[in-house]
């Protein structure tokens, strides 16, 4: 199937200068296989970025983000993107299974974070346990754990604490529905949830920050019996007190983009009204002034979240 690329996000891809990155993004149907009728042209489109073999162990017990066969092409296996071309581009070719159906209500900026929603949606769901009268705690407030607030929220929770540096973050969180915000330059975090929370910690922990140090910071945060699932990547290896975590009965759990259909699921909760993603976009850019765009948001000039391109413009 190929779609008419609008908004996309991108990531880096393997082979710079001869490669097209861009793995979050929404577009037109612009045209379909002759065995697709789940879509016609003219729809509108939200992408997922990851599609496994749908031959190994793994893909078939539904685990397509921990494909056997990673980055392999010829046994069928793609991240938009990252493995294979991408969404920087006029017209992008998708598999049927990784399209999601926008409704009216949620339009194209709001699609492209839907990507990132899912990726917080898969990770709740890895964690195997109801959200709801649960203290949750998330660690760091881009645009995963932003979003991770609301979800929290959605789901239920009893208490959601946000943890951050940026203070214009940590306000957004706020507005959110954040009970209680840290800045972990000011105090200790661990200390401050913990007297939050009765001196109990959080029954979940989602560290989105991809800090090394925050690891550590999540465990110990963490009730004695609680869940810490990693969602943040990590430029470097991370160094931690697991021996907290074994004496403590604390489950660390990892997950990897937005696995499990959950893009669909996301686009369920924004289209009802119930994820606030207008605020999460702060700059906007046509794809001619891609260097300014990336720019941007290396720098996180202005406050930058998510910054779109738009192949349109």
């Amino acid at each position: 199937m190929k779609i008419l690329s609008r908004k996309f996000f991108g990531g880096v891809g393997p082979e710079p200068g001869t490669f097209i990155p861009g793995h979050e993004y929404s577009g037109v149907v612009a045209a379909v296989g002759s065995s697709v009728d789940e879509f016609v042209v003219g729809d509108r489109v939200v992408t997922e970025a990851h599609r496994g073999c749908m031959r190994c162990a793994n893909c078939l017990s539904g685990g397509y983000t921990n494909c056997l066969n990673y980055g392999v092409a010829a046994k069928g296996h793609r991240v938009q993107g990252m493995t294979v071309q991408g969404g920087f581009a006029e017209y992008v070719s998708n598999h049927v299974s990784t399209l999601t159906l926008l409704p009216e209500t949620v339009d194209f900026d709001s699609a492209v974070v839907l990507t990132t929603a899912g990726t917080v949606m898969h990770a709740f769901q890895r964690l195997g346990v109801l959200a709801v009268g649960t203290n949750i705690a998330v660690i760091g407030p881009g645009p995963i754990g932003l979003l991770a607030v609301q979800v929290a929220r959605e789901l239920g929770a009893a208490r959601v604490s946000l943890i951050g540096t940026r203070e214009g973050r940590l306000a957004l969180g706020k507005q959110y529905g954040a009970d209680q915000v840290v800045n972990s330059r000011e105090c200790d975090p661990v200390a401050a949830v913990r007297a939050a929370t009765g001196g109990r910690g959080a029954d979940i922990v989602l560290e989105c920050s991809g800090a090394g140090p925050a690891v550590d910071t999540a465990l110990h945060m963490a009730t004695r019996g609680g869940k810490v699932v990693l969602v943040g990547f990590f430029g470097q290896p991370v160094t931690a007190d697991l021996n907290h975590a074994v004496m403590n009965g604390i489950t660390l759990a990892t997950v990897r983009g937005e696995g499990a259909g959950s893009v669909a699921r996301a686009v369920s909760l924004a289209g009802s009204g119930r994820l606030n993603t207008d605020s999460l976009v702060t700059h906007r850019f046509p794809l001619t002034d891609i260097a300014a765009a990336f720019d941007a948001y290396t720098r996180r000039a202005d406050n930058a979240i998510k910054v779109m391109l738009d192949v349109t413009d």
